[in-house]
């Protein structure tokens, strides 16, 4: 199964055009300590828009999705577990990602090989983007995480002005929808599967 943002991404940097407001926030930065805190938590994944074929199927196929990143500063990793709406199912992953640190990037291996997303975060803490293979017409796009369902018209404006920034038009955006959501019981069972562990835990300790 297909990550719900399809991680696959060269650097934006040669792309942009380091003078428009526009492309101001698609700067992939060095990822620091304090960035991996930041990311941590609770997303919900909102839109997106791939020229790559596979990527492209995979993301009109999720209604909804939400995910949590669980970093890990020693390791250079993070653990993400996702819960994505397809159809009329559930579909619950639980995989890790590498994290370069200099280059602002992490990766996965999918499609049989290592694939690689620019961490692309804005001067609003609540979105964050993954910038995709933008030096590759055939296969460039961008994916948009925030931190509740529902979304501001700033904040979607945001995105959209990504979108055109890398040449693709507002028409190619595949969106997710929150009420579609089926995956709600199961991050509750989860939730009080873990809280019984660490109970567990501490009883032992």
């Amino acid at each position: 199964m297909a990550l719900s943002w399809a991680l696959a991404a060269l650097s934006l940097l040669p792309l942009l055009d380091a003078q428009s407001p526009v492309c101001a926030n698609l700067t992939a930065e060095p990822i620091t300590n304090a960035t991996l805190d930041q990311i941590s938590g609770k997303w919900f994944y909102i839109a997106s828009a791939f020229n790559n074929p596979e990527f492209n199927q995979s993301s009109r196929t999720i209604h909804a999705a939400f995910f949590y990143f669980a970093p890990n500063h020693t390791d250079d990793k993070i653990l993400l577990r996702e819960y994505l709406t397809i159809g009329d199912k559930c579909v619950y992953n639980s995989s890790y990602l590498k994290v370069q640190r200099e280059n602002g990037t992490v990766s996965k291996y999918e499609y049989g090989k290592e694939q690689f997303a620019d961490l692309l975060l804005t001067k609003d803490p609540k979105i964050f983007m993954f910038g995709f293979a933008l030096k590759d017409e055939q296969n460039k796009g961008l994916s948009f995480y925030t931190d509740k369902p529902e979304v501001t018209e700033e904040q979607m404006r945001v995105f959209h002005e990504a979108i055109t920034c890398i040449g693709m038009q507002k028409s190619e955006i595949s969106y997710t929808d929150a009420k579609k959501d089926l995956c709600g019981p199961l991050d509750k069972q989860h939730k009080e599967e873990r809280q019984k562990e660490k109970e567990g835990d501490t009883a032992l300790g």
